[in-house]
């Protein structure tokens, strides 16, 4: 009877823990003012370094959210395609070589619609719900 109880209450824990990352709704925001058209590729090419500006010509800015974040956790698998480990070796080894820097980093949502909100340059993501009418969706991952 303790075996099925525990074996319960780890398969509870379990889900509990990934609950976060299965529920999350990432959305890619810019400031209102931009009004480029950018598709998932874009977004890729810029938070990877490879793009420095959208694709009507002006200046991007990318702004990360702290590597330990389910938001992030998920915007580096859906859209960068890869986990956080390998993007946090592929922006050492750019930094080490001299070739790259990586984007800015804020706390959490709020900090990502706030800093999208006061630069018509930047390029965030958030969760759906911390969306405000400060900020523009582009898409949807």
């Amino acid at each position: 009877m303790k075996k099925a109880t525990m074996m319960t209450s780890m398969i509870a824990g379990t889900l509990l823990s990934i609950a976060p990352y299965a529920l999350a709704d990432v959305v890619v925001i810019v400031n209102p003012a931009n009004s480029s058209t950018v598709d998932n590729e874009t977004v890729k090419r810029i938070f990877l370094g490879k793009e420095k500006k959208f694709p009507g010509g002006t200046a991007a800015t990318p702004i990360n959210q702290k590597g330990d974040a389910a938001t992030r956790n998920q915007f580096d698998e859906k859209v960068l395609e890869r986990n956080s480990s390998q993007i946090s070796a592929y922006w050492s080894k750019l930094v080490f070589t001299g070739k790259g820097t990586p984007p800015k980093e804020v706390a959490d949502d709020a900090a990502a619609v706030a800093a999208v909100a006061a630069d018509p340059s930047a390029i965030s993501y958030v969760d759906s719900s911390a969306v405000t009418d400060a900020v523009k969706v582009i898409s949807a991952q």
